[in-house]
C-alpha cells in the first residue's frame, strides 16, 4: 500500500525552482530516506506531505489522497513531525508536550495520561521525575526522544523526521539511530527521513532518495546505493572513505 506518493511534483518560490519533476513512493510500513546536500529541496519535499506547503504542479497524495483536496488540519493530526531539538514548548512539562497530539484529537485526560506513561517507557524515560520536567533540564538526547514520543503521541500511522539527530554529539547520535531502528521494527511506522548524512541513510532507510538541485537523481533500495555510479551519489560515498581506502589520499 502507499502511505506516501509524489507524482510530478514542481514547487516554485517567486518563479525560482525548489523541486522540479520528482515521483517516488513510500510504501506503508517502509522508511524512505530523502538524502540531499544543503538546497537541494528535502524539507520543501517533507513540507508538502503534511500540506505545510502545496505543489506548484503535480501531485502529492497521502493514503491515497491528494493533499490538495484534505482537511490540512485532518492531515497533519494523521501525521507525525520531528525537527531537530524536538521543537518542544519550553514552558511545558514533558508530559504535556507528549500529550499534545492525545489532547487536540479529543483524548480524555485520563486516556492521554495513559498514553503519556506510555510512550515515556517506549522511550526509556519512565523513572525518575521525567514526566514533570521542563525541556530546559533535559540533555539534547532526551529533547529529542521526547520530540519523538511528542510525534508518536496520538499513534499516527506516519512520521516525518527533519535531520532530527543533525545537532547531537556522535555518540549520543549513533544511540538514537539505533532506538529508531528498533522502535520502527516494533510499531511498523512508516516513516520520510531527510538527512544529509549518508552514513545515517545506509543504516536507517530502506530506501534511498537522494535529491540534487531539486531533481530526483537517484531512487531505490539502501543497499544498492552504495553501488551508484552517478557523480551526485559517488560524492556522498566519497564521505564513506578512510585514509586508508582505495580512491582516498593519504598523508605521510
Amino acid at each position: 500500500m502507499k502511505a506516501i506518493e509524489f507524482r510530478d511534483v514542481h514547487y516554485e518560490i517567486a518563479g525560482r525552482p525548489i523541486l522540479r519533476g520528482v515521483s517516488f513512493t513510500v510504501e506503508a510500513g517502509e522508511t524512505l530516506v530523502l538524502l540531499g546536500r544543503s538546497g537541494s529541496g528535502k524539507t520543501t519535499a517533507l513540507r508538502l506531505v503534511n500540506a505545510l506547503a502545496y505543489p506548484t504542479r503535480g501531485e502529492v497524495l497521502v493514503n491515497g489522497r491528494a493533499t490538495a483536496d484534505s482537511d490540512p488540519i485532518a492531515l497533519r493530526r494523521g501525521i507525525g513531525y520531528v525537527i531537530q531539538e524536538g521543537g518542544l514548548f519550553p514552558h511545558w512539562t514533558v508530559a504535556a508536550n507528549i500529550g499534545l497530539a492525545p489532547r487536540l484529537n479529543g483524548w480524555t485526560a485520563q486516556k492521554t495520561s495513559a498514553r503519556v506513561d506510555e510512550l515515556l517507557t517506549t522511550i526509556g524515560m519512565d523513572g525518575g521525575d521525567y514526566a514533570s520536567r521542563r525541556p530546559r533540564q533535559l540533555s539534547g538526547g532526551q529533547r529529542q526522544l521526547v520530540g519523538v514520543a511528542r510525534a508518536l503521541g496520538a499513534d499516527p500511522p506516519i512520521l516525518l523526521f527533519d535531520e532530527p539527530f543533525g545537532a547531537l554529539d556522535p555518540i549520543t547520535r549513533l544511540e538514537l539511530q539505533n532506538w529508531f531502528l528498533s522502535m520502527r521494527e516494533r510499531l511498523k511506522k512508516t516513516a520520510l527521513f531527510v538527512t544529509h548524512d549518508v552514513s545515517e541513510a545506509l543504516l536507517l532507510g530502506t530506501r534511498i532518495a537522494l535529491l540534487d538541485e531539486g531533481e530526483l537523481a537517484w531512487e531505490g533500495p539502501a543497499a544498492d546505493f552504495r553501488r551508484a555510479r552517478l557523480p551526485q551519489a559517488q560524492a556522498f560515498l566519497a564521505c564513506l572513505r578512510t585514509p586508508e581506502e582505495p580512491g582516498a589520499s593519504s598523508h605521510a
